[in-house]
């Protein structure tokens, strides 16, 4: 699959917003800790992606009811779904200067009776993008940071009507971010997720 830029201006991808605020002292603290002792940018992206891969529990998970989406407060109160995780580590690695985007896929959702859209990141070395998802380990999903091959918490099974989305954005997508703004909870977050793009 080709992963395509929703702006031609790399620059976008490294900026901050009300969402990857990655200029706040909760998000420069965490990259500055992260940063100490590692060899070069390449150290430094898979040390920021283990920390929210690990160290920041899914929301559902956890059974923790509350709903994070910008970056300082996902990373501040340690916990999110999958859209508040990618938007921490998308600051992160912004905050060093690396281009992050957020992508998506849309995935079966409650046992096979409807669709989700998922979301993660992909990252630029070398002249290209890599898809990241620092969703969290959980039985049966074992993601890993890669460059030489995604290693995705899912991959979409085309005969289930499931899908890699392409895109690459600069931004959160409207439809996830209006679904985290509005939601109270994570349960009623949790009837409200976009099931598409």
């Amino acid at each position: 699959m080709e992963l395509i830029q929703n702006t031609p201006d790399l620059s976008a991808y490294l900026a901050t917003d009300e969402v990857i605020d990655h200029e706040h002292p909760m998000v420069r603290e965490t990259a500055a800790r992260l940063a100490e002792g590692v060899a070069d940018s390449y150290a430094y992206a898979r040390s920021a992606y283990e920390f929210v891969r690990d160290g920041i529990p899914h929301s559902q998970d956890a059974g923790d009811p509350r709903v994070t989406w910008r970056a300082s407060d996902v990373l501040r109160l340690r916990t999110g779904i999958c859209y508040a995780k990618a938007h921490a580590l998308a600051a992160l690695l912004r905050a060093e200067d690396i281009p992050t985007a957020l992508c998506y896929q849309r995935l079966t959702h409650d046992e096979g009776g409807g669709r989700v859209v998922h979301g993660l990141v992909a990252v630029r070395f070398n002249g290209a993008w890599h898809r990241q998802d620092p969703r969290g380990d959980k039985p049966g999903v074992d993601a890993r940071f890669s460059l030489a091959g995604e290693r995705l918490a899912f991959v979409p099974d085309p005969k289930s009507n499931e899908l890699d989305y392409p895109v690459l954005y600069a931004e959160p997508h409207p439809a996830v971010l209006a679904a985290l703004t509005a939601a109270p909870d994570r349960p009623r977050l949790w009837k409200t997720l976009p099931a598409a793009l």
